[in-house]
């Protein structure tokens, strides 16, 4: 897992301020400091009156999704010089994958593996947010996502806890820079706590019933990892965890976050979410939920205005007291205070770099080329040569949309700045190509099949079909889940009808989501995972295409044949019958009228194969990459010791390439079953063809550290298997034992 410490932000600097904050909240009235505890929606560009009352009586703390500077600079004005004790704002906003630069969706970049990239994107994004006034990010969401028909795993880093906690640690340095005073660090939000990605069915906002021995190894690791490195904010999730909303959840706010992880940040509930605890049943009305969320340690409310209303009469009746609320207005005032707000509270765009300014680009177009992932290369017909293709066929409805690329969760990003596929790969070939291009659907969810014989007539004439087929950026992200995620409308239709006329196909796919791909994948020749790559997603998709650069991205989540077998995800537990290949029968395989048994007796369905369509971390290259001689320092280690592991990386083609080395672990026997593999460490490489590199991991004994029955974090003596290799069902293994420490 990350280090602790190792960022200069407010948990480093937690009690810097607190002489300032004192003697500031000892002269604030009730109404001021609920207003510190309160955060308004914008109204796009303008000051209505009651805010502009509000704003001047100090009762707002935060306003969320305004963007506009010049509006910003004046709200600010009114509270720093027209309010009693001139206490600057907090602007936030869902700067989620970009601001007017829009990168790869967060499931994308987790897909780069490369944490050194995520953070620069963050980067850009504070960079360019920060310009227009906005101080406060929504970000990272680092909910474990393991059900892809969840709209919001596009906003995801995929499904594994530790590639979670490192990208999410990246992406929250991003934002938040080495000091959050400094000119263009924005604050960060960790979202959503907690458990928010195993929502029943892939439904969003719907229940979470999670087992705390799994919420401690699973889905709580990324945010402990963000809480250590200094994240400035929480939001509480949306959803009910076993039984107990989290906006109303003590023990997760109190227990686990403030006792067990000592964190001192504020953390805000999520969009209406302390009113919405009436609707879930666990309050009677809104006095209620502000009393719940209040108790529970939610120290803000977003938009809603259950706090503004009823806290007063709560702390008459003695239900919740001065000091509660004076510890929860002093976590506001206490990142306001780290973001240098009291000294400067003002836009310093001049200090800052330009929207999508070329350095900014290239760093999207970096993003969205690492994070591209190679599902399918037969007979090597990737990467293409422009010298020796007479005719190209562009098919699709994403091929030249410059909207739908963008992805999802992009309230500042504008179609007019995008680079599209067609676009690109026009710029790409020049003349030297014929290009013929048709959308074939209008659409991503169009039935209409009117177009067909058009994107056949040029695929006939053509040497190869580029297809370009997914998703709309719609049908991915908050409140727009699928219970069927196969390629929308008539797609597959359309494959089928090119596949007909023998012309060679390369898919490209954009989604926000692991789509079923499996009913499709013998159609195509190659198939690239694009995901929505972002603004510069046209040329990076081109550079690949044509072979500028290889294929480097990662399979981040699992991606499953049939939407039936969901959920899906490498780490699963072995089972008592687990699934081999020798057990597993097809229903098409059963005699009929067979006597009846349990058959195989191993946890399968009958009517598909119990692996996935593709595993985690798995990607291809334009190389072929070759791991052997993996070796340890020692195959026993003590409780508190570390061993070093090397593996030799060999790349025996003739193209100069990345991989990403993965390393998983698996624990043969615990205190409560253990996966059958672990993620705990990895590595981007660059090699040069023909030339072999030898790869080091340090595994400590604190790393196979699991919580046990009962909820104690330790790390078990016994015996471990241990594997690298370029994805999750490497078979390049060896094993070693960790002892009690002899006395």
């Amino acid at each position: 897992m990350p280090s602790k410490g190792h960022l200069n932000l407010i948990t480093n600097n937690s009690s810097h301020y607190d002489p300032q904050i004192s003697e500031l909240v000892s002269r604030m009235d009730l109404n001021e400091k609920i207003g510190q505890l309160s955060q308004f929606s914008g109204h796009d560009a303008c000051i209505p009156d009651h805010l502009q009352k509000a704003l001047r009586e100090g009762c707002v703390g935060s306003i969320l999704n305004e963007v506009d500077g010049t509006t910003i600079k004046e709200m600010q004005r009114i509270v720093v010089e027209e309010s009693r004790l001139g206490i600057p704002l907090l602007i936030g906003r869902d700067v989620i994958h970009g601001f007017k630069t829009i990168f790869p969706i967060p499931l994308g970049q987790a897909a780069s593996w490369s944490p050194e990239l995520v953070e620069s994107a963050a980067r850009v994004a504070a960079l360019e947010s920060a310009s227009c006034g906005v101080n406060w990010t929504f970000a990272p969401m680092i909910d474990i996502s393991r059900d892809p028909r969840w709209g919001r795993i596009a906003e995801s880093l995929g499904e594994d806890p530790y590639l979670c906690s490192v990208l999410g640690v990246a992406m929250v340095k991003g934002f938040q820079g080495d000091n959050l005073a400094d000119v263009g660090s924005i604050a960060a939000c960790a979202k959503h706590f907690a458990g928010y990605g195993a929502a029943e069915s892939g439904r969003d906002y719907n229940t979470t019933n999670i087992p705390e021995n799994e919420l401690r190894n699973v889905y709580l690791p990324p945010f402990k990892a963000v809480a250590e490195a200094g994240v400035a904010t929480f939001m509480a999730s949306f959803s009910d965890l076993n039984g107990v909303p989290a906006s109303g959840n003590e023990w997760l706010m109190k227990q686990v976050l403030r006792e067990e992880w000592d964190y001192p940040g504020f953390v805000v509930s999520d969009w209406e979410s302390i009113k919405q605890l009436s609707v879930h049943g666990f309050t009677a009305n809104d006095k209620e939920a502000a009393f719940e969320a209040a108790n529970a340690g939610i120290d803000m409310e977003m938009v809603s205005t259950t706090y503004h209303k009823h806290l007063p009469s709560l702390i008459g009746e003695g239900k919740i007291s001065v000091s509660q609320i004076d510890s929860m207005v002093s976590k506001v005032l206490r990142l306001k205070f780290a973001l240098g707000l009291f000294e400067n509270p003002y836009i310093e765009a001049d200090r800052l770099p330009a929207l999508l300014c070329d350095e900014h680009l290239a760093v999207a177009r970096k993003a969205a080329t690492k994070s591209c992932v190679l599902l399918k290369n037969d007979f090597q017909i990737l990467p293409l040569d422009a010298n020796n293709i007479k005719s190209l066929a562009i098919i699709g409805p994403l091929a030249d949309d410059a909207y739908e690329q963008l992805g999802t969760w992009i309230f500042d990003g504008e179609a007019q700045h995008s680079v599209t596929c067609l676009q690109a790969i026009q710029d790409a070939i020049g003349d030297r190509v014929e290009l013929h291009y048709a959308k074939g659907i209008d659409s991503s969810r169009s039935e209409d099949q009117g177009d067909f014989a058009h994107a056949v007539q040029i695929a006939t004439s053509s040497s190869v079909a580029l297809m370009f087929l997914g998703e709309e950026s719609i049908l991915s992200g908050e409140a727009h889940c699928r219970s069927d995620i196969k390629l929308p409308g008539c797609q597959e239709q359309l494959i089928s009808a090119i596949a007909d006329t023998g012309t060679p196909i390369i898919l490209v796919v954009m989604a926000g989501r692991p789509l079923t791909l499996e009913k499709i994948m013998p159609q195509a020749d190659a198939v690239l995972y694009a995901w929505h790559p972002g603004t510069m997603g046209g040329p990076a998709i081109a550079d690949l295409l044509f072979g500028v650069h290889s294929p480097s991205g990662k399979l981040p989540v699992t991606f499953p044949r049939t939407v039936g077998q969901i959920p899906l995800y490498y780490g699963q537990k072995n089972t008592g019958k687990p699934a081999t290949n020798d057990s597993f029968m097809h229903m098409n395989d059963i005699p009929l009228r067979a006597a009846q048994t349990s058959l195989g007796m191993s946890a399968t369905h009958l009517d598909t194969h119990f692996t996935p369509l593709f595993s985690f971390g798995y990607g291809l290259s334009y190389t072929t990459f070759c791991y052997q001689n993996i070796s340890l320092s020692q195959h026993s280690i003590a409780l508190g010791e570390s061993l070093e592991v090397n593996v030799e990386l060999s790349n025996i083609g003739n193209i100069d390439a990345e991989e990403v080395a993965q390393l998983y672990v698996r624990d043969l026997v615990g205190n409560v079953t253990r996966p059958v593999k672990e993620l705990k460490g990895f590595q981007r490489v660059y090699l040069q063809a023909g030339r072999s590199r030898t790869l080091s991991f340090t595994l400590s004994s604190a790393d196979l550290a699991f919580y046990d029955r009962k909820m104690q974090l330790r790390t078990e003596p016994g015996q471990f298997h241990l594997w690298i290799g370029g994805n999750s069902e490497t078979e390049l293994r060896t094993e070693f034992e960790i002892h009690n420490e002899v006395n």
